[in-house]
């Protein structure tokens, strides 16, 4: 009923949209290829870096690139679509309100003969089945959620007095519930420690929605109510994590000595290695994140979408310096072995202080 709702929520909607990039409205404007970047919001630094990066791709290339900002509402990313494969154009790079959206989406951009290549939050396997232009240019959430619970173990085994029994009693920072990265970060983190041969004690856990205001509130109702409880906070991005760092050091978690890598009195991890995050570690204040590469996954993205436009794309080719997957995975979309080679696997990468990605691009 909900998809439904959404399909009449666009038949009806109004088609008046404000155009932003400076995109030409209608077919190819003086011969230039035409792609259009669909937005689920803008208001995640890594949405912001993703969203950039893009822009860039698309100057160096002569790409008429027309950007669109859904405001996290499914039913005005459809009508945005819709409007404009009205307008002519045929090749996307969508990060999606919801995986439901996809299939609809890909069924309305093949009725013109379209691609579009999806990012962030996975496309349903029968969306990529729509058609052989249709492409998962992403990183397996499962493999974050790993990562942290890698560098989360690698901290309590350098400190053990910081875990007594090997107990990790712990904090977890969610984004928002029910998204794709929520539940596979949340998994892997758990399984991971697991396998480490931790004990996980999950104090407390619940949703800042992916924003450093609300974790940063929800860090300050748990100091109250936990105070001396735990000893390690996972969030799920690098804003939420910058949150509950704000939050202990205001409630007076902090010591002088940063000899463990963190002026805290317990570490904070988050995902994305925004600038931001590494500016903080830096600052002995965030201890660790994963790189999310909203660089790899825009070229990946934009590249094969454009190979598409443009006649180049062959099955196979590899896109952004992404090559294409060929072995399937645990997680959807790539689960599925007739669609894999439609699926490109940016890797995440674990960044504390010793990485070589923290060295190379910690702020000077």
């Amino acid at each position: 009923m909900k998809k439904i709702a959404l399909v009449l929520v666009v038949l009806i909607a109004a088609s008046t949209l404000v155009f932003a990039g400076g995109g030409q409205q209608g077919g190819a404007a003086g011969g230039k290829t035409q792609v259009a970047l669909l937005m689920r919001n803008m208001d995640e630094q890594f949405l912001k870096d993703y969203s950039e990066n893009i822009r860039k791709l698309a100057a160096a290339k002569g790409v008429d690139l027309n950007v669109q900002d859904a405001r996290s509402d499914g039913a005005t990313q459809l009508t945005q679509l819709q409007t404009l494969l009205n307008q002519g154009y045929k090749y996307f790079v969508i990060i999606p309100c919801v995986s439901e959206l996809s299939e609809q989406m890909n069924k309305d951009i093949t009725a013109k003969g379209g691609a579009a290549a999806y990012s962030n939050i996975q496309p349903t396997v029968d969306s990529l089945k729509v058609g052989k232009t249709f492409f998962y240019a992403s990183s397996p959430e499962f493999v974050a959620g790993r990562y942290q619970g890698e560098l989360i173990a690698d901290y309590f085994d350098k400190y053990p007095d910081k875990a007594p029994g090997k107990t990790v009693n712990m904090l977890l920072i969610l984004g928002q519930l029910g998204h794709p990265a929520q539940i596979n970060r949340e998994a892997g983190l758990l399984a991971e420690l697991k396998t480490r041969g931790y004990t996980v004690n999950v104090v407390a856990r619940d949703t800042a929605n992916w924003t450093p205001d609300q974790s940063q509130q929800k860090m300050d109702a748990w100091i109250g109510a936990y105070r001396g409880r735990f000893n390690v906070v996972a969030a799920q991005n690098d804003g939420m994590a910058l949150g509950a760092v704000e939050s202990l050091i205001q409630n007076g978690f902090t010591k002088t000595d940063a000899s463990d890598g963190t002026i805290l009195t317990v570490p904070v991890l988050g995902i994305d290695a925004t600038g931001e995050a590494l500016n903080s570690m830096k600052e002995n204040k965030l201890y660790a994140t994963v790189l999310q590469d909203a660089v790899g996954q825009s070229a990946a993205a934009f590249d094969v979408v454009y190979q598409v436009a443009t006649g180049a794309y062959k099955a196979g080719n590899a896109a952004g310096g992404t090559p294409a997957a060929t072995a399937t995975i645990d997680e959807t979309p790539a689960n599925d072995a007739a669609i894999i080679g439609q699926c490109y696997l940016v890797p995440f990468v674990p960044v504390d202080k010793a990485s070589d990605y923290y060295k190379a691009n910690a702020p000077k």
